[in-house]
């Protein structure tokens, strides 16, 4: 997410309002525990994977209004850079429990509550396919269109619900084109470092410059097909830009499909804190070709991986929904005015009576372990590396902060895929967590190092990181048991 600067002004008097709303209240309900899907032992060596794609571009994108979404407010895009996708692929281990599907969205985010939406229509799908796991994720494009209504001109939503539904039957289509176009073959899993693109614009430097990729090689010789992940926001066009675009990830795909034919599913990893690509161009046509160019770049990166290893057939997942305390009354007031279009649950422990709900999926293909988180997870969240309470906004230690993701997995090489079915902002460690004493969650604070924190502002609040991890472990255990149960 990115400022919401004229905030105090379009919301001034409704935050006082919905302080005190009197609407009915729907308690939250009990969220039973989820069970481990184990797969473990492979069937033969071979998946079956598919990929699919479909545009979600309006074809009245030149007579109606529609704003770009991921930095200020009411921005209606001018122009047409590139295409924006839904991409999709089926993935099947061919041991007749189903296959999973991922999706990645050229988008900045998507809620829960759509995601949900896009998901029971897709229950036709799973029927008749036998689809039995689907994580919808976003690349965190900052040229899209807003999909979560938080760019138009507030306090009315950005988005529309034409454009919705288009960006739903998008990915339906594209995930029924991923399972027709399943064929037998190999999945290879390989990693590089990416020493000289990334910028870590907070303290502390701690980010993952690996670049993932998941090469799929069919048995026939036919179209491969790559799902890579690497933390970067999608955001090289700049606040300037007012033409729609999937930004670098576009050229990323372009260039590797016109070297190698493969069609490329492109996911964003931890990318809090805030993770961008480096860029120096000051002009809106400097800054067009800088992007074109970091995705060829990076696709050069992606194409020299070198150290791959062939996985097994074995898939293993665990889907967990859950409760996050929502404390952020801006946020909660944009969804009482309908422009965030989430469904609150009420409840007297948390900070301003309502949790929303969330989800996060652990996955495994082979030792592959991989988490979907719902958010931008700050790196130390996952990798460690915390500051010192020297460092930190208000002088507390590190021992605050929960364990980091990996540590929790016991996998150093935990592969994280963030915006995943779901975007509740930034996950701020709670030992630098900071905000303004007299407009909490409007305005930015700075702490007594001199350092401003923005993305406290856009983020559900202090208990969103512990509540991660909290899950996060849960999840694990769960996993642990199972295992030792099935393999005793």
């Amino acid at each position: 997410m990115k400022p919401m600067s004229i905030v105090t002004k379009a919301l001034g008097a409704s935050i006082s309002v919905a302080g005190k709303s009197k609407a009915k209240r729907v308690k939250a309900p009990e969220i039973p525990k989820a069970e481990f899907h184990y797969t473990a032992k492979a069937k033969g060596k071979t998946f079956q994977v598919g990929f699919g794609k479909e545009s979600i571009m309006p074809v009245d994108i030149s007579k109606k209004k529609y704003y770009i979404a991921g930095y200020g407010m009411y921005k209606p895009a001018t122009g047409i850079l590139d295409t924006l996708y839904a991409h999709a692929v089926w993935i099947d281990d061919r041991s007749g429990k189903g296959g999973i599907v991922l999706v990645s969205l050229d988008a900045v985010g998507m809620l829960k509550t759509d995601v949900d939406i896009i998901k029971k229509y897709l229950k036709p799908f799973c029927q008749r396919t036998g689809c039995r796991n689907i994580n919808i994720v976003c690349t965190h494009d900052h040229a899209g269109i807003d999909t979560m209504g938080i760019w138009g001109a507030v306090p009315r939503t950005g988005r529309t619900k034409e454009f919705m539904e288009l960006v739903r039957d998008s990915i339906v289509a594209a995930c029924e084109k991923a399972y027709e176009d399943r064929r037998e073959g190999a999945l290879f899993h390989g990693t590089i470092e990416v020493p000289d693109m990334q910028e870590d614009i907070r303290l502390p430097k701690v980010y993952s410059k690996t670049l993932t990729r998941l090469r799929f090689a069919p048995s026939d010789g036919t179209r491969e097909t790559y799902i890579l992940n690497f933390a970067s926001h999608s955001e090289s066009l700049s606040s300037r830009n007012k033409q729609i675009s999937a930004d670098f990830p576009a050229y990323l795909r372009k260039e590797i499909f016109e070297k190698t034919g493969a069609e490329t599913v492109y996911c964003v990893g931890a990318i809090g804190g805030m993770i961008s690509m480096e860029v120096h161009g000051k002009t809106m046509p400097e800054r067009i070709e800088i992007t074109k160019g970091l995705g060829v770049k990076l696709a050069g990166y992606a194409t020299a991986i070198e150290n791959e290893r062939q996985l097994m057939p074995r898939i293993s997942f665990i889907k967990q929904e859950f409760y996050f305390d929502a404390a952020n009354i801006v946020l909660m007031t944009m969804a009482q005015l309908s422009v965030l279009q989430v469904k609150r649950y009420y409840s007297a422990d948390s900070s301003l009576g309502y949790l929303l709900k969330s989800e996060m999926t652990y996955l495994e293909i082979d030792d592959l372990h991989m988490a979907f988180v719902p958010g931008e997870i700050f790196p130390e969240l996952v990798y460690g590396g915390y500051l010192s309470a020297e460092e930190s906004a208000e002088g507390l230690p590190p021992t605050v902060n929960p364990l980091p993701l990996s540590e929790i997995a016991g996998d150093k090489n935990l592969l994280v895929f963030g915006l995943a079915n779901d975007e509740v902002g930034y996950m701020v460690p709670p030992n630098d967590f900071m905000l303004h004493p007299e407009t909490p969650y409007l305005d930015r604070p700075i702490d007594r190092l001199g350092r401003r924190h923005y993305e406290e502002t856009n983020s559900l609040g202090p208990n969103t990181a512990p509540k991660v991890a909290a899950v996060f472990t849960e999840l694990m255990e769960t996993v642990k048991k199972t295992k030792a149960r099935i393999e005793a």
